[in-house]
């Protein structure tokens, strides 16, 4: 019978996903500005995310919660143990809700505000990178805190600069869908060069971290799936790019990171804090799980409503006046 913390940390993994894609393509606009160099063409940028950036935030702040209330063993030596990184995601996202403020109401300090809004969403994806790799490898914390030394290391970078390729790109596909004209071509250009890059990341990823090595999942039938799918998605990729297709490339990337996210959540199994407390150990009563199901069958529905009404209104193209037509 399936427990009520395993149902909770489903919705949990659920709700990480809904921030790894919505979020991630407001950070990949950030992270193209050094690509797309006039400012006019960045202030249009901008105006594609600027009614949806906050919502889309809301899962972050959903799924910390959720953590909290349903693992808070777990969340205490996590959030213990990754204190550092985690303050520096907070940060790079306080940059970068600033500059959203300022930048279409700056005249002639625009270029500080959209180098915050870089800055504040490549610090947002470091912390990022640095969590993930730290998970994956596992840590064993001493006083509940990892040093900071400890946080340099070959597979972090590679992680860091996995997820940057991953966030440019995912902002590159969802600006297709949004521009037109010289601005869309320049974005065709960008996702053209990184995609295979972001490829070769992906398998390296998928079949090689000091965990995997030791996982059954190695030796079973979901690599052999990880890797087809995703070369076929990618290959979906290329193709839509090469033919100028504007739809096709942001789901074919949706469809990479929810197999590599898969792959990551079934890697980690049974543990939530990796190699140290599973997810049983960590759960709270049994009674507290259907009070917080009850509430959340009603605020998860309501959210995922606002966010398909927000993304159908504003789901058209932005025009010359940095407009999005209707």
């Amino acid at each position: 019978m399936i427990s009520y913390a395993f149902i909770w940390l489903v919705l949990i993994a659920f709700v990480i996903i809904m921030y790894i894609i919505l979020d991630g393509f407001t950070l990949g606009v950030g992270l193209l500005f050094p690509w797309i160099r006039d400012s006019n063409e960045r202030d249009t940028m901008i105006s594609t995310v600027l009614p949806l950036w906050d919502g889309n935030e809301t899962w972050l702040v959903f799924a910390g919660a959720a953590l909290y209330a349903g693992f808070p063993n777990a969340f205490g030596v996590l959030m213990s143990a990754l204190y550092m990184p985690i303050m520096l995601l907070i940060v790079g996202l306080l940059f970068r809700g600033i500059s959203f403020e300022f930048i279409h109401k700056a005249t002639s300090s625009v270029h500080i505000w959209e180098k915050c809004f870089f800055i504040g969403s490549l610090m947002a994806v470091v912390a990022q990178g640095i969590v993930i790799g730290t998970y994956v490898q596992g840590f064993v914390a001493e006083n509940k805190h990892i040093k900071a030394d400890e946080f340099i290391n070959w597979f972090n970078l590679f992680c860091i600069i996995a997820l940057i390729l991953g966030y440019t790109l995912l902002g590159s596909a969802r600006l297709l869908k949004k521009t037109h004209g010289e601005l869309q071509l320049k974005l065709f250009k960008v996702s053209g060069l990184l995609q295979w890059f972001l490829f070769i990341a992906v398998i390296f990823v998928g079949f090689y971290s000091p965990n995997n090595l030791k996982s059954p999942l190695l030796h079973s039938p979901f690599i052999l799936m990880f890797a087809i799918v995703v070369t076929l998605l990618m290959l979906i990729h290329a193709i839509s790019i090469k033919r100028k297709i504007e739809n096709l490339p942001f789901w074919a990337l949706v469809g990479v990171y929810v197999i590599a996210y898969i792959g990551f959540i079934l890697n980690g199994l049974p543990y939530i804090v990796p190699g140290q407390i599973t997810y049983t150990q960590a759960k709270v009563d049994d009674s507290a799980y259907i009070l917080m199901l009850y509430a959340v069958s009603v605020l998860l529905p309501l959210l995922l409503f606002y966010t398909a009404y927000a993304y159908h209104i504003f789901g058209g193209k932005v025009d010359d006046k940095k407009k999005i037509t209707y």
